[in-house]
Protein backbone atom coordinates (compact mmCIF):
# COMPACT_ATOMS: atom_id res chain seq x y z
CA UNK A 1 0.00 0.00 0.00
CA UNK A 2 2.71 2.21 0.91
CA UNK A 3 4.57 1.59 -2.19
CA UNK A 4 1.33 2.04 -4.15
CA UNK A 5 1.38 5.48 -2.61
CA UNK A 6 4.75 6.89 -3.21
CA UNK A 7 4.71 5.28 -7.03
CA UNK A 8 1.32 7.69 -7.28
CA UNK A 9 2.77 10.23 -5.72
CA UNK A 10 6.18 10.11 -8.19
CA UNK A 11 3.79 10.21 -11.06
CA UNK A 12 1.65 13.45 -10.13
CA UNK A 13 5.12 15.49 -9.59
CA UNK A 14 6.38 14.34 -12.83
CA UNK A 15 3.60 15.72 -14.14
CA UNK A 16 3.79 19.06 -12.29
CA UNK A 17 7.52 19.02 -13.38
CA UNK A 18 6.44 18.52 -16.88
CA UNK A 19 3.69 20.82 -17.69
CA UNK A 20 5.41 23.58 -15.92
CA UNK A 21 8.53 22.40 -18.24
CA UNK A 22 5.94 23.06 -21.14
CA UNK A 23 4.68 27.00 -19.31
CA UNK A 24 8.04 27.46 -19.00
CA UNK A 25 8.82 27.20 -22.87
CA UNK A 26 6.16 28.88 -24.02
CA UNK A 27 6.58 32.01 -22.19
CA UNK A 28 10.23 31.47 -23.38
CA UNK A 29 8.88 31.63 -27.21
CA UNK A 30 6.92 34.77 -26.31
CA UNK A 31 9.53 36.73 -25.15
CA UNK A 32 11.83 35.22 -28.24
CA UNK A 33 8.88 36.85 -31.00
CA UNK A 34 8.54 39.70 -28.94
CA UNK A 35 12.46 40.81 -29.34
CA UNK A 36 11.56 39.61 -32.94
CA UNK A 37 9.19 41.62 -33.62
CA UNK A 38 10.92 44.82 -31.75
CA UNK A 39 13.82 44.31 -33.22
CA UNK A 40 12.29 43.93 -37.05
CA UNK A 41 10.22 47.50 -35.85
CA UNK A 42 13.77 48.98 -35.70
CA UNK A 43 15.31 47.66 -38.71
CA UNK A 44 12.22 48.75 -41.11
CA UNK A 45 12.42 52.25 -39.34
CA UNK A 46 16.01 52.54 -40.46
CA UNK A 47 17.49 52.84 -44.18
CA UNK A 48 18.08 50.21 -46.46
CA UNK A 49 21.77 48.41 -46.49
CA UNK A 50 23.08 46.89 -49.57
CA UNK A 51 21.99 43.81 -49.91
CA UNK A 52 25.17 42.24 -51.20
CA UNK A 53 26.77 43.33 -47.91
CA UNK A 54 24.05 42.47 -45.34
CA UNK A 55 24.29 38.62 -47.33
CA UNK A 56 28.08 38.64 -46.06
CA UNK A 57 28.03 40.34 -42.79
CA UNK A 58 26.43 39.23 -39.65
CA UNK A 59 23.13 36.62 -39.06
CA UNK A 60 19.70 38.48 -38.57
CA UNK A 61 17.53 40.96 -39.68
CA UNK A 62 18.31 43.50 -42.40
CA UNK A 63 16.47 46.12 -44.62
CA UNK A 64 18.14 45.78 -47.63
CA UNK A 65 18.18 47.21 -51.50
CA UNK A 66 20.18 46.24 -54.44
CA UNK A 67 20.80 45.02 -58.31
CA UNK A 68 21.14 41.69 -59.24
CA UNK A 69 19.46 39.04 -61.93
CA UNK A 70 16.58 36.36 -61.22
CA UNK A 71 18.19 32.84 -62.02
CA UNK A 72 16.90 30.52 -64.67
CA UNK A 73 15.08 27.89 -61.95
CA UNK A 74 11.78 27.14 -61.51
CA UNK A 75 9.27 28.44 -59.12
CA UNK A 76 9.39 26.53 -55.37
CA UNK A 77 5.95 26.52 -53.49
CA UNK A 78 6.08 26.88 -49.95
CA UNK A 79 2.91 24.98 -48.25
CA UNK A 80 0.40 25.41 -46.26
CA UNK A 81 0.65 29.15 -45.50
CA UNK A 82 -1.72 30.98 -44.39
CA UNK A 83 -3.04 34.90 -45.07
CA UNK A 84 -6.09 35.76 -42.50
CA UNK A 85 -8.26 32.92 -42.54
CA UNK A 86 -7.32 31.42 -46.10
CA UNK A 87 -4.34 28.94 -46.82
CA UNK A 88 -2.69 29.16 -49.98
CA UNK A 89 1.37 29.20 -51.03
CA UNK A 90 4.46 31.17 -51.19
CA UNK A 91 6.60 31.63 -54.14
CA UNK A 92 9.86 31.50 -54.26
CA UNK A 93 12.79 32.29 -56.67
CA UNK A 94 16.62 32.44 -56.83
CA UNK A 95 17.92 35.84 -56.94
CA UNK A 96 22.10 36.47 -57.61
CA UNK A 97 22.64 40.50 -55.81
CA UNK A 98 25.22 41.89 -57.98
CA UNK A 99 28.63 41.66 -55.55
CA UNK A 100 27.31 38.72 -53.75
CA UNK A 101 29.14 35.22 -53.96
CA UNK A 102 26.04 33.61 -53.30
CA UNK A 103 22.43 33.73 -54.79
CA UNK A 104 19.45 33.32 -52.19
CA UNK A 105 15.53 33.07 -52.78
CA UNK A 106 13.04 35.75 -52.70
CA UNK A 107 9.75 35.28 -51.58
CA UNK A 108 7.46 36.70 -53.96
CA UNK A 109 4.46 36.30 -51.74
CA UNK A 110 0.83 34.40 -51.23
CA UNK A 111 -1.37 33.00 -53.60
CA UNK A 112 -4.54 30.73 -52.62
CA UNK A 113 -4.46 26.96 -53.79
CA UNK A 114 -7.84 25.55 -55.08
CA UNK A 115 -9.67 22.78 -53.94
CA UNK A 116 -7.78 19.98 -55.87
CA UNK A 117 -4.17 21.62 -54.46
CA UNK A 118 -2.97 22.33 -58.18
CA UNK A 119 0.00 24.46 -57.57
CA UNK A 120 -0.13 28.16 -59.58
CA UNK A 121 1.01 28.38 -62.77
CA UNK A 122 3.27 31.19 -62.36
CA UNK A 123 6.86 31.43 -63.50
CA UNK A 124 10.04 33.43 -61.71
CA UNK A 125 10.72 36.49 -62.98
CA UNK A 126 13.26 36.10 -65.56
CA UNK A 127 16.89 38.80 -65.78
CA UNK A 128 17.74 42.18 -64.30
CA UNK A 129 16.20 43.29 -61.27
CA UNK A 130 16.42 45.92 -58.25
CA UNK A 131 14.79 44.32 -55.42
CA UNK A 132 14.37 45.99 -51.92
CA UNK A 133 12.80 43.96 -48.57
CA UNK A 134 13.15 42.38 -45.24
CA UNK A 135 16.84 40.04 -45.32
CA UNK A 136 15.27 37.36 -42.56
CA UNK A 137 15.68 33.66 -41.65
CA UNK A 138 13.78 31.24 -43.71
CA UNK A 139 10.29 30.36 -42.11
CA UNK A 140 10.55 28.40 -39.46
CA UNK A 141 10.80 24.52 -39.81
CA UNK A 142 8.88 23.44 -36.70
CA UNK A 143 7.92 19.79 -37.10
CA UNK A 144 9.41 17.96 -40.08
CA UNK A 145 6.69 15.24 -41.15
CA UNK A 146 8.03 13.10 -44.13
CA UNK A 147 9.78 14.65 -47.11
CA UNK A 148 10.72 18.24 -47.42
CA UNK A 149 10.67 18.93 -51.01
CA UNK A 150 9.76 17.46 -53.88
CA UNK A 151 9.56 18.16 -57.86
CA UNK A 152 5.80 18.62 -59.76
CA UNK A 153 5.49 18.18 -63.56
CA UNK A 154 8.92 17.24 -63.85
CA UNK A 155 10.61 19.24 -62.24
CA UNK A 156 8.71 23.02 -63.15
CA UNK A 157 7.53 23.15 -60.34
CA UNK A 158 8.53 22.34 -56.90
CA UNK A 159 6.51 22.04 -53.72
CA UNK A 160 7.96 22.43 -50.28
CA UNK A 161 6.45 21.63 -46.77
CA UNK A 162 9.47 23.42 -45.50
CA UNK A 163 11.83 25.73 -46.73
CA UNK A 164 16.06 25.05 -46.26
CA UNK A 165 18.31 26.59 -48.59
CA UNK A 166 20.66 24.08 -48.40
CA UNK A 167 18.05 21.47 -49.14
CA UNK A 168 16.94 23.68 -52.59
CA UNK A 169 20.65 23.99 -53.41
CA UNK A 170 21.27 20.50 -53.92
CA UNK A 171 17.44 19.80 -55.47
CA UNK A 172 18.39 22.81 -58.25
CA UNK A 173 21.75 21.52 -58.87
CA UNK A 174 23.35 24.86 -57.32
CA UNK A 175 26.53 25.54 -55.60
CA UNK A 176 24.73 27.01 -52.59
CA UNK A 177 22.53 29.22 -51.80
CA UNK A 178 22.42 31.42 -48.56
CA UNK A 179 20.82 30.75 -45.49
CA UNK A 180 18.84 33.80 -44.96
CA UNK A 181 15.62 35.05 -47.63
CA UNK A 182 14.96 38.07 -49.08
CA UNK A 183 11.06 39.18 -48.01
CA UNK A 184 10.31 41.47 -50.90
CA UNK A 185 9.02 45.00 -50.55
CA UNK A 186 4.96 44.77 -51.14
CA UNK A 187 5.70 48.26 -52.60
CA UNK A 188 7.83 46.63 -55.61
CA UNK A 189 5.67 45.37 -59.02
CA UNK A 190 6.54 41.86 -58.62
CA UNK A 191 5.02 38.58 -57.16
CA UNK A 192 1.53 38.50 -55.41
CA UNK A 193 -0.46 39.98 -51.88
CA UNK A 194 2.79 39.81 -49.63
CA UNK A 195 3.68 41.63 -46.32
CA UNK A 196 6.51 41.94 -44.11
CA UNK A 197 5.31 40.64 -41.16
CA UNK A 198 7.79 37.43 -40.09
CA UNK A 199 4.64 35.86 -37.69
CA UNK A 200 2.12 35.77 -40.19
CA UNK A 201 1.94 31.93 -40.49
CA UNK A 202 3.09 31.34 -36.64
CA UNK A 203 1.76 31.76 -33.06
CA UNK A 204 1.74 35.42 -31.47
CA UNK A 205 3.67 36.26 -28.76
CA UNK A 206 0.13 36.81 -26.75
CA UNK A 207 -0.95 33.01 -27.95
CA UNK A 208 2.05 31.57 -25.90
CA UNK A 209 1.37 33.25 -23.24
CA UNK A 210 -2.08 32.35 -23.24
CA UNK A 211 -0.68 28.62 -23.55
CA UNK A 212 1.48 29.25 -20.80
CA UNK A 213 -1.08 29.91 -18.41
CA UNK A 214 -2.93 26.64 -19.69
CA UNK A 215 0.46 24.34 -18.51
CA UNK A 216 0.54 26.43 -15.77
CA UNK A 217 -2.61 26.07 -14.58
CA UNK A 218 -2.09 21.73 -15.21
CA UNK A 219 0.87 21.89 -13.08
CA UNK A 220 -0.90 23.64 -10.23
CA UNK A 221 -4.31 21.29 -10.39
CA UNK A 222 -1.47 18.36 -10.88
CA UNK A 223 -0.20 19.46 -7.42
CA UNK A 224 -2.98 19.66 -5.80
CA UNK A 225 -4.51 16.16 -6.78
CA UNK A 226 -1.29 14.48 -5.73
CA UNK A 227 -1.29 16.60 -2.28
CA UNK A 228 -5.19 15.43 -2.24
CA UNK A 229 -4.33 11.29 -3.05
CA UNK A 230 -1.72 10.99 -0.26
CA UNK A 231 -3.36 12.53 2.57
CA UNK A 232 -6.13 10.53 1.56
CA UNK A 233 -4.73 7.53 1.22
CA UNK A 234 -2.42 7.95 4.13
CA UNK A 235 -5.57 8.23 6.36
Amino acid sequence: MVKRRVLLALFGLCLVLAFSALGRWQLGRALEKEALLADTAGVLAGPAQPLAGALAGADGIRKVAGEGRFLDTPPLWLDNQRRGQRVGVRQYCAFQPAGAAEPLLVDLGWLPLPGDRTLPDAACPRGDAALAGLLAPPPAVGLKLGGGLEPRDGGQRWLALHLEPAEVARAWQLPALAPRVLRLDPALPLGHERDLELLSNTLPPEKHRGYALQWFGLAAAAFVTTLLLWFRRKK
